[in-house]
């Protein structure tokens, strides 16, 4: 299974910048997970192959690059892009994000070849496929209804947290689906800034200790994402201090082979 986290910004010699403010995972090229720099950073073989995304929430941060990916495809699509996700998620786009004020409802349009996009709602715990991946979407806790998933290609087996505080459904799965390749989770805020990550439902490195600790891991490579970009240099260190050999943080652009 090949991972990619989208960059959000380029450096002035055109490289993957640090800086991460939107959120879009794409897997071989051909599933995209939230959408949040999609339309801005994806490759033209991402852009030809991506028809399905799958969301975690709907957060601007994660579905920012949606209506542009739709709109920059109108005409050239065949199939339509197929968005999965919750029913309030769903709920949400029709209404604040593809109502006609804030940008056209795609889901009433159609071009030469038919429509150009379709919903697909997933339920919590039931296992979905998408393409050549077997998803499992699991409740987290985060301000908003937000999934995480187990992300199934036959051969690897990853989980990915998506946005989240400290949350208790999610490792006892995680921990009965089998041998991971790598676990993907979120450490949004400092240390000193844990009031702020409490009432916006965000992982400190503290917190993300405990987290960690919830699932026997092993010597199963764990990744941090959502490093909110302002603070990265002192999540950095902190996470550094806490020392665990296995932990590392994700590396923006980088194509890792699980």
């Amino acid at each position: 299974m090949k991972f990619q986290l989208l960059p959000s910004t380029f450096d002035e010699n055109g490289r993957a910048s640090a800086r991460q403010h939107l959120t879009c995972f794409v897997v071989d090229d051909v599933v995209a997970f939230d959408a949040g720099s999609l339309a801005m950073s994806a490759s033209e073989r991402q852009r030809e192959q991506i028809r399905h995304v799958i969301l975690t929430h709907a957060h601007l941060d994660h579905i920012a690059g949606l209506p542009l990916f739709v709109h920059d495809l109108f005409a050239s699509l065949t199939s339509p892009v197929v968005i999965h996700s919750s029913s309030e998620v769903i709920e949400i786009l029709e209404r604040d994000i593809f109502n006609w004020d804030v940008y056209p409802n795609f889901s009433e349009l159609e071009n030469d070849h038919g429509k150009v996009l379709e919903y697909r709602t997933f339920e919590a715990g039931k296992t979905f496929d998408v393409r050549h991946l077997s998803v499992t979407p699991l409740a987290v806790n985060h301000k908003v209804p937000t999934n995480g998933f187990i992300i199934d290609d036959g051969e690897s087996m990853i989980a990915l947290t998506g946005d989240t505080a400290e949350t208790s459904e999610f490792w006892p799965r995680a921990a009965s689906a089998g041998r991971l390749s790598a676990i993907f989770i979120e450490c949004a805020f400092p240390n000193d800034m844990a009031d702020l990550a409490a009432i916006s439902h965000h992982l400190t490195p503290n917190t993300l200790v405990k987290e960690i600790e919830k699932f026997p891991a092993g010597d199963c490579p764990i990744y941090l994402i959502n490093l909110k970009p302002m603070y990265r240099g002192v999540i950095e260190s902190e996470v550094a201090a806490l020392d665990i050999p296995n932990l590392s943080i994700l590396e923006v652009g980088k194509v890792y082979d699980l």
